[in-house]
């Protein structure tokens, strides 16, 4: 049984940064990457961001590039989204998800967490 928890959202200013961890845990052995998506209100889900959790090969969409960093811990156990200069489009429901396919960067996420709020005030 694999499970994803999402954590460190919140509220706070255009200008900002949050960071936001996926901790995984069950059978994560062989997870190929891990991703993250959002959701605003009455817009569909969007993939922002994804990591290869074995060579660490990251993929972004045009609209967080050099905003956003994903990352993951030495054990693989734990993905980071490093958010700076936040904007108020920003705002949605980030969730994050895990795949043993080698599809990359557009893969089909078998595992995903609750999620996470982030709300940007202008």
């Amino acid at each position: 049984q694999v499970q994803l928890v999402e954590s460190g959202g919140g509220l706070v200013q255009a200008g900002d940064s949050l960071r936001l961890s996926c901790a995984a845990s069950g059978d994560t052995f062989n997870f190929y990457s891990v991703a993250w998506f959002r959701q605003a209100p009455g817009k569909e889900r969007e993939f922002i961001a994804t990591i290869n959790v074995i060579t660490g090969t990251t993929y972004y969409v045009e609209s967080v590039k050099g905003r956003f960093t994903i990352s993951k811990d030495n054990a693989g156990n734990t993905v980071n989204l490093q958010m700076d200069s936040l904007k108020p489009g920003d705002t949605a429901r980030y969730y994050c998800a895990a795949t043993y396919s080698s599809t990359f960067p557009y893969a089909s996420y078998d595992y995903w967490g609750q999620g996470t709020q982030v709300t940007v005030s202008s």
